[in-house]
């Protein structure tokens, strides 16, 4: 309409906010972090949780099996909690679990459901100091603002 202002996504808060869980205690932080956002901004929290193979799996072919159903037992949890989480803090949330690489699936999820922002927890891994976290990967991409929860 003329004389009102454009609106250009992503200039007024985030309206999507995306929020990467593995189950460690600094995704968690992030997650609730990410919650209180959502909450504050009346915005959608999009969880996901991204389930891929490990190094283990090559060496001990039992290990193939353990692996995929220790994430699903994580991923079934974390579910619960998102759920009974939005409920008690009344927004709207949804939970999003894939399979592959955690760099390449965060980013596709977060250009399908057009993200506006996304928040990791901080690596406690000390192989990232050496190859890059998915935090720093998100950073390095430039295509959402990102906030790296310790």
């Amino acid at each position: 309409m003329i004389g009102e202002p454009e609106f250009e996504r992503g200039t007024d808060g985030p309206r999507v906010i995306v929020v990467a869980v593995d189950g460690t205690t600094t995704s968690l932080r992030a997650a609730a972090y990410a919650a209180g956002l959502a909450r504050r901004q009346a915005a959608e929290l999009v969880v996901i949780f991204v389930s891929g193979p490990s190094a283990m799996t090559g060496l001990i072919p039992e290990a193939s099996v353990l692996l995929r159903d220790a994430q699903q037992d994580i991923a079934a949890e974390l579910r619960q909690q998102v759920e009974d989480g939005a409920r008690r803090a009344g927004i709207r949330a949804r939970f999003i679990q894939v399979k592959g690489d955690a760099y390449t699936e965060i980013s596709r999820v977060c250009t399908e459901v057009l993200a506006d922002a996304v928040i990791v927890g901080a690596s406690t891994s000390a192989g990232h100091r050496i190859v890059g976290s998915v935090g720093l990967r998100l950073v390095r991409a430039g295509r959402w603002p990102v906030t790296v929860v310790p």
